[in-house]
């Protein structure tokens, strides 16, 4: 009798590139372009993982208006594409899992809070898109991490229901967005060490997808 089916959801920066530091780069230099001091345990701590609206109230102080919400989020990430764009890479094993999940039939997912820009970048840069069946990004839904919107949506989109998805994260935000979804999750100490990290409640921390199996990965929901 073939395996209930189960799918795998991941967050983007952090887990699909190793990315954090040239984030916090980019932060600290837009936060000081207009005049405000950032640290990276501030970033760490109140804006990574978070959808831009979140983030640019934390350093502004206030609500963001539409129109300068817009603006004020191309700036940055404009200034983090810049910054990355010679560094562009796939977190090492993350292009062998992908491929032995779709050789397994895993349904796979991005649910990130990062713009429609970053994703096309990244996902588009790296020649990966195609192997996932649905992206759902901050545009999509109403709530950003650490509420569980993103990958509640991102289940729905791949027809598997929650308590049979993994999700990979890095952030705090994210980490509680998949448990509070109801998913075991796989965190990544790619901006956390495994101590912080024991502190979450994934169920498996990794530096890495370098051998990591499809098996591994089932077994969390089916022990």
């Amino acid at each position: 009798m073939p395996a209930t089916p189960f799918a795998t959801l991941f967050d983007m920066d952090g887990v699909l590139v190793n990315n954090t530091d040239y984030h916090i780069n980019a932060w600290i230099k837009f936060a000081d372009n207009h005049g405000y001091q950032l640290s990276k345990e501030q970033y760490v701590a109140n804006i990574n993982g978070r959808v831009s609206a979140d983030a640019l109230a934390y350093l502004f102080q206030r609500t963001m208006q539409p129109d300068e919400l817009e603006l004020f989020t191309e700036a940055k990430e404009g200034t983090y594409r810049e910054l990355y764009k010679p560094h562009l890479a796939p977190t090492p094993g993350l292009v062998e899992f992908l491929q032995a999940l779709r050789a397994a039939n895993v349904r796979t997912a991005v649910g990130t809070s990062a713009p429609v820009s970053n994703l096309g970048f990244t996902l588009d840069g790296l020649t990966i898109r195609f192997y996932f069946d649905a992206v759902v990004d901050a545009s999509m839904v109403k709530h950003g991490k650490p509420n569980p919107e993103i990958y509640l949506t991102a289940a729905e989109r791949v027809g598997v229901e929650p308590a049979r998805c993994v999700v990979f994260e890095d952030a705090f935000a994210g980490i509680e967005a998949g448990l509070r979804a109801g998913m075991p999750v796989v965190a990544l100490a790619t901006t956390h060490t495994h101590d912080e990290l024991a502190t979450t409640g994934a169920s498996l921390i990794i530096d890495d997808f370098t051998g990591l199996t499809v098996d591994t990965i089932r077994k969390l929901i089916e022990p």
